[in-house]
Order: structure tokens, then C-alpha cells, then sequence
């Protein structure tokens, strides 16, 4: 065979025969083509660099200089050998063998054997240099041992492969002292040997699979069974082995035994639960909760965004003790959408910002945490019993602070505070009724004595049954009631009638004398007041505004309110809302006024004494109680039901009112009005021996007061009395069927009246 040189001179060479040449010297692999004595007829320029050799220098050369010296007596007899193989084929032979470089070096080749067609007897080789190969394969055997003798020995973990089927094929020690199985009985067992039978049943094992195969990793907990039965609690990572087509070769399993932890974890929790729970009180409870999740993690600035369902938006509350002068307020409100509290909120799910460039929340930071230099944190969702609640939120000064594991620590422990906090709201739900309830029942139980002073609104004069009328038209309306009258006329009971007739009417009526409070304590008294509110304010307060709550307010002589006081009324009577002396939380009331006073506003008004735009807020609706003397009619009718009232009341046999006692009770003109007609018949019942009612002579409250025009003072109506009984008597004081006796007196007392009234025998 004519030997080929590769490199000729180039004016030698045809066009074909240079791009054939082109070719060769392109091809990465060595070509060699071995005539049949063994001699290289033609060698690339690639095999030439392999062994170290010049260009064209190997061309006529034995093909055994490129064989170790050691092996070239068995090569010499290997290539007498595939000579006299019949059925070689195309590809005839793949070895792995020795080659030797020019300078003597040995180094591992694979040498492709192929016959030449047509040309019998050559040969042509493929060389390749597996200097690298050889070393990367070493290196991989001494990294598989490496890691097979690391993964033996690993007793805390339990690591093993399983096939794309989900079947063991290994099985470390970690393993077998886990779960308790050995290798020879578990290699080819499926992973659901593992789980419970509700879980295999429930395809739990395969669901894992499926989501590690599409996903590349899952990581799960849950209880899993070891070969005697019992349950341990299991942190499984499970991870996909896919070739560099994508195809599924398996599955590497990691697991631990995290029994102990988990009991560690639900101990910590159970203390913490413990600590909580047992903070009724709301503000108690907010500085349990921060000092908690120190316990899990260090924070700069930590709130709780709660709810509230009237107004829509969150109360922030600041759960850490703080100086810093430009900390927001202990408690403000926030819109809920826009936030991102409202958004862990709204989703159910925690949000994280770690703060690292670029990151973007799903909600623009709020400001007031802009202000507070927050450079991460996490908004925790709260769940009470019934639903969200809100969101515990963690803020840090420097960025990346918190982690998602954080996230999962802190999720577990805002379980926790947001049972805790359900219960501290129902318990201070449950507080504030029994305040309410206990003060209405204080309430109620001044009324019992003071409610029925007329036991009802006693008369038929046409006076009375006008201002009734008015009642009864504005009764069904909330706007707001001004009942003007002289003192003793009945306002109260007006008042309470226009509960009775309203809507309201299953509500509480709550009554405040203003001129009865001293002015310092009105305002407490009220609104209500927070603990340490003041000097002395030992315990919360409700007001008698919230006791009122769609009920009716009864501010009783609303003219004695003081001035700096009027303000904060005009603002419940504007806007239904105020605020508890001591807090900032502002309280929304649904409650109609019913105002009442024996002065005349208008000229306090004048005078300045009293808020203009208060009194016409107040007197939407004016109604005027008639006074007692511009319903004479109605005193008969009132004597009578007092009678009836203090008789049942005091055991008395008392059934009838002389007509003259009748005439003189109607001709006073009564300037206390009906109570001072009350009392005069409770005395006149205590003291009546008989059936019939004797009134008493007594000393009038306003005796020296002038009668109006065609009236009385209650000293002649006294006179009179006595007199008539005199002459009745003809002039006899003691004794039986005396004066003294008709009037229900010692005969000494008479006669002691008679000489203060300058009651003589002449007079008769």
C-alpha cells in the first residue's frame, strides 16, 4: 500500500484530495489506517498530537512503536488474530488498551478497529486518548465510596435511593436504626411500607412522589410506622434524579427522627399557650404576646393590626414598649386595603419582606414604618374561633432578619396568640356587659325608688293630654327631645314615656341628673373612663353613654352641665362617637337624647353660660310640662291615686278625701308642683287615724312665696282648714269628735298651730 502523507507539498495536491485531507485533520479522534504487514499508511493530524509526533513522521512506521514495549509481542499477536477473524464486520473491534507517546509515555487509549472495504488486509484505527476519562472515572469511584462510606455511616439520618417506581434500592444504617428494618429485607420493598394504612390508602406515599418527581423536591412531616409498629414523627426530604434528557432515573430519600423536637416544640408552645391564656386582660396580654415571640425571635418593632368591624379597618396596636419620640400612637387606625397586614389578612397566608435589593411586596410599605426605619419583617394572619382576627406583625432595623423558617415558627406561635386574644376579647366582652349590667342594675335599682314618684302620668286636663299628644308624635322619631317644665312637674316620667311609646322601647333608659354630679366627676360619669385614667380610677369605667347603646339617654337638668363639658356632648350629639377619658379609641353609640331642665336656656345662652349650638341641637323637639296650677282638674284625680299609692303601700284603711280637703288642695297654687302634692298626701296618710284622709296643718316650703293672681300660699289653705273643722266642731278641741281628733293631732299640737296661725274663739 503507497504510504500518505497528510501534509504534502500543496502543488501536488488536487482540489478533492485537499478538502479530503481538510476533513481528516478536522476530525478530533486519531485515524490511523494500518496496512496488513502492520505498517501506518496514513495517520491525521490529531493522532500525530496524541503521540507526540511530527507532521507526516508516522506515515511508513510499524504501528508497534505506538504500543508500549511490554505489550507489543501480545499486540502483534492480536493483529494476526483479527486478520483471521471472518465476521469482524464494519465496526470489527472497540479495545481498551496502552498507547506509548514518542517521547515513551504510556497512557490509556480506545482504539476502534475497522476493516477497509475493497482494500484487503488494511485496517483503519480510531484512537482515542482516555487520559481524562480515566481520571474523572477514578476521581467518580473514589467519590462514590467516599459518599457510600459518609452515608453508612450516618446513623442520625435515614438515606436511601428508590427506582422511578418508588422501590428501595439502598439502604444506609441510619436507616435500619430508624425505621428497623435491614437492607435484605426492605431493598425493593415499596415506600409505602412506611406510612399508616389510611395514609397508603389515601395515596399520600404516591402524591409525594408525583409532587418530587414534577417539582424536583418536597419536604414533609407527619408520623410514619416503624417495622414494630410504633409511630415516629419524620422530616422527609425527597429529591428527583432526572438524566440530562429530563427522564426520571429515581428519587434520593432524607429523613429524621424529630420525635423528640417536635415534643420539645409542643412543650414550648404549651408554656407559651399557658402564659397567654391566663392574660384576661387585653393590655396584659399584648406584653405577654411580645415577650412570647422573643422567646422564638428578636424583634425591633412589633404590632398587632386587629380588626374592627364598625369601622372597617384595623386598630394597630403596639405590642413592644418603646421611647422613641417618633414612635405613631399606641393605638391608630388603618385602612386595611393597600397594607400589606390587610393582605396577609384578606389571603390567610403570611407575607415576608427580607428586605434584600430589588424585592417587591404585593402592597406599598405603610409609611409610618418608613418612618420607624424597617428594613424587614413579616405580617403574621391571627385566627380566633370564628375567623381572622387580624395580623401579628414583626419589624426589623437591618435587612434579612427573618427567614421563611422564622415565618413557620412565628405561623405556629400567632396560632396560639390569636386564641389568646379571642379569649381576652371575650372575656373583656363578657367584662364590660357585667360592668354595664352592674351599673344598670345600680341605675335601675336608684329608679326603683325614684321611677314611680307618680307611678304614671296622672291627669285628663286638656293641658296635659296636649303635651301627651306632642309625645306621642315624636315618640316613633329619634330626634332629639327638650322637655322644659318648673321642677316637680313630671319631666322624668315624660321622658321615660317617650322610650315607652319609641322603638327603643326593649332598650335600656339610662338616667343622668346632671346638677346632682359634681362637675369634676360628670365627665367620668358619662363617657367612663380607662384605669389610671385619674387620681383614684382604680378600675375601668363604662359610661352611662355606652349603657345607653340603642337605647335612651336622660340627661336630667342638662342646663347644669358645665361649659367645657358642653363641647364633647355637641360631638356625641354630631357624630355618635367619643372617647373614654384615658383613651384614644374612639367609641360609636347609637343613642337618642331626651334632654330635660327647669332653666331657661335661651337666657344662658344669652348670658353665656350655655353653647348655642348645643341648645339647638337639644331643643329639636321643645315640649313644655304644664305646671300643677294650670291643671287644677287634675289635683282631685292626683290626691286620689297618691291616696290609693301610700294606703296599699303604708297598710293603711284609708278610702276617702273630705270634699272641703278636695276644694282646699285645688285653690293652693302648688309651687313644688305635683311632688310637693305627693308628699303632702304620703304625710296626710301617715298621719290619718281613721278611713278618711285628714291632711296635716304643716309649715309650708314656700310660705312666704306670693300667690299668682286668684291662688293661695299654702298657710291660708292651712287657715281655712282648720277653721272649717272648728266650726264643724263648734269650737271643740279635744275629746272625741274634737278638732283635734278630725285632724289627726294631740289636742297640744292644735293648740299650738291655732296660737301660730292667731286662731282665736273671736275668728270663729
Amino acid at each position: 500500500m503507497e504510504r500518505v502523507a497528510l501534509t504534502p507539498d500543496r502543488s501536488e495536491v488536487s482540489p478533492a484530495e485537499e478538502k479530503l485531507r481538510k476533513l481528516l485533520n478536522g476530525i478530533p479522534a486519531a485515524l490511523l489506517l494500518v496496512d496488513r504487514e502492520g505498517l501506518i499508511a496514513l495517520a491525521n493530524a490529531q493522532a500525530e498530537r496524541i503521540f507526540g509526533y511530527a507532521p507526516n513522521e508516522l506515515a511508513g512506521l510499524a504501528i508497534e512503536v505506538l504500543v508500549p514495549e511490554q505489550f507489543r509481542e501480545a499486540h502483534l499477536h492480536h493483529r494476526a488474530s483479527y486478520f483471521q477473524t471472518p465476521d469482524l464486520g464494519p465496526m470489527g473491534a472497540r479495545l481498551e488498551l496502552k498507547g506509548q507517546r514518542k517521547d515513551g509515555t504510556v497512557f490509556p487509549i480506545e482504539v476502534s478497529l475497522s476493516p477497509v472495504e475493497g482494500d484487503s488486509g488494511s485496517v483503519l484505527s480510531v484512537v482515542r486518548d482516555m487520559t481524562g476519562r480515566k481520571r474523572m472515572e477514578q476521581a467518580l469511584l473514589v467519590s462514590e465510596e467516599r459518599f457510600r462510606r459518609i452515608v453508612a455511616e450516618v446513623k442520625d439520618y435515614a438515606i436511601f435511593m428508590l427506582d422511578p417506581q418508588g422501590r428501595v434500592q439502598t439502604w444506609n444504617e441510619g436507616a435500619q436504626r430508624i425505621k428497623g428494618y435491614g437492607a435484605e429485607g426492605i431493598i425493593g420493598q415499596h415506600l409505602s411500607r412506611f406510612y399508616s394504612a389510611e395514609e397508603t390508602e389515601r395515596g399520600q406515599p404516591e402524591e409525594a412522589l408525583k409532587t418530587a418527581a414534577m417539582a424536583g423536591r418536597v419536604e414533609t412531616e407527619g408520623w410514619h410506622i416503624r417495622k414494630d409498629g410504633s409511630r415516629y414523627w419524620a422530616n422527609i426530604v425527597i429529591t428527583a434524579i432526572h438524566d440530562q434528557d429530563g427522564e426520571l432515573l429515581g428519587f434520593t430519600v432524607i429523613e429524621r427522627d424529630i420525635t423528640e423536637g417536635k415534643r420539645a416544640r409542643e412543650a414550648f408552645l404549651l408554656e407559651i399557650t399557658n402564659t397567654l391564656l391566663s392574660q384576661l386582660d387585653v393590655s396584659e396580654l399584648f406584653s405577654a404576646i411580645a415577650s412570647s415571640i422573643r422567646l422564638v425571635k428578636d424583634f425591633d418593632y412589633a404590632t398587632l393590626a386587629q380588626y374592627d368591624a364598625e369601622t372597617k379597618m384595623f386598630r394597630i396596636q403596639r405590642l413592644d414598649t418603646s421611647t422613641d419620640e417618633d414612635d405613631p400612637p399606641i393605638e391608630v387606625l388603618l385602612p386595611v386595603a393597600g397594607s400589606p397586614a390587610g393582605w396577609a389578612y384578606a389571603s390567610g397566608k403570611p407575607l415576608l419582606f427580607k428586605g434584600e435589593p430589588g424585592e417587591r411586596l404585593p402592597v406599598e410599605m405603610p409609611p409610618h414604618l418608613l418612618w420607624q426605619s424597617v428594613k424587614s419583617g413579616c405580617w403574621i394572619p391571627l385566627r380566633g374561633r370564628e375567623g381572622m382576627l387580624g395580623t401579628l406583625n414583626l419589624f426589623s432595623r437591618r435587612p434579612g432578619a427573618f427567614s421563611a423558617d422564622d415565618v413557620g415558627a412565628l405561623s405556629q406561635l400567632a396560632n396560639q396568640v390569636g386564641i389568646a386574644l379571642d379569649n381576652a376579647m371575650a372575656f373583656a366582652r363578657i367584662s364590660d356587659l357585667n360592668k354595664s349590667l352592674a351599673k344598670e342594675k345600680l341605675i335601675l335599682e336608684g329608679d326603683l325608688r325614684t321611677e314611680h314618684t307618680f307611678g304614671e302620668i296622672i291627669g285628663e286636663s286638656k293641658a296635659l293630654t296636649r303635651v301627651l299628644k306632642q309625645v306621642e308624635t315624636v315618640a316613633p322619631i329619634d330626634s332629639t327631645i327638650l322637655i322644659l317644665g318648673e321642677t316637680g312637674t313630671g319631666k322624668e316620667l315624660l321622658a321615660r314615656a317617650a322610650h315607652d311609646l319609641s322603638p327603643r322601647r326593649e332598650r335600656a333608659f339610662v338616667r343622668v341628673d346632671c346638677s346632682s354630679i359634681p362637675a369634676g366627676l360628670l365627665e367620668s360619669e358619662l363617657f367612663g373612663h380607662e384605669k389610671g385614667a385619674f387620681t383614684g380610677a382604680i378600675a375601668q369605667q363604662i359610661g352611662r353613654f355606652e349603657l345607653a347603646h340603642r337605647g335612651t339617654l336622660f340627661l336630667d337638668e342638662v342646663g347644669e352641665i358645665p361649659l367645657e363639658l358642653q363641647s364633647k356632648l355637641l360631638r356625641i350629639l354630631q357624630d355618635k362617637q367619643f372617647e373614654r377619658l384615658g383613651s384614644g379609641r374612639t367609641i360609636t353609640v347609637d343613642v337618642r337624647i331626651v334632654a330635660a331642665t327647669n332653666r331657661d336656656l335661651s337666657k344662658l345662652v344669652a348670658s353665656g353660660h350655655f353653647r348655642s349650638d348645643l341648645f339647638y341641637r337639644l331643643s329639636v323637639f321643645p315640649v313644655v310640662m304644664p305646671p300643677l296650677r294650670e291643671r287644677p282638674e287634675d289635683i282631685p284625680i292626683l290626691a286620689h291615686h297618691f291616696l290609693s299609692k301610700f294606703a296599699s303601700r303604708l297598710k293603711r284603711n284609708i278610702r276617702s278625701i273630705p270634699p272641703e280637703s278636695l276644694e282646699a288642695l285645688r285653690r293652693y297654687s302648688w309651687p313644688g308642683n305635683v311632688r310637693e302634692l305627693e308628699h303632702l298626701i304620703e304625710r296626710a296618710v301617715i298621719l290619718s287615724p281613721g278611713s278618711t284622709l285628714r291632711i296635716p296643718p304643716f309649715e309650708p316650703v314656700h310660705a312666704d312665696q306670693a300667690s299668682p293672681a286668684g291662688g293661695a300660699t299654702l298657710t291660708e289653705v292651712e287657715r281655712d282648714h282648720i277653721l272649717r273643722v272648728l266650726r264643724e266642731t263648734k269650737g271643740k278641741i279635744g275629746g272625741r269628735g274634737g278638732a283635734a281628733e278630725r285632724l289627726g293631732m294631740n289636742r297640744t299640737t292644735l293648740n299650738s298651730r291655732l296660737r301660730k296661725l292667731g286662731i282665736s274663739r273671736a275668728s270663729l
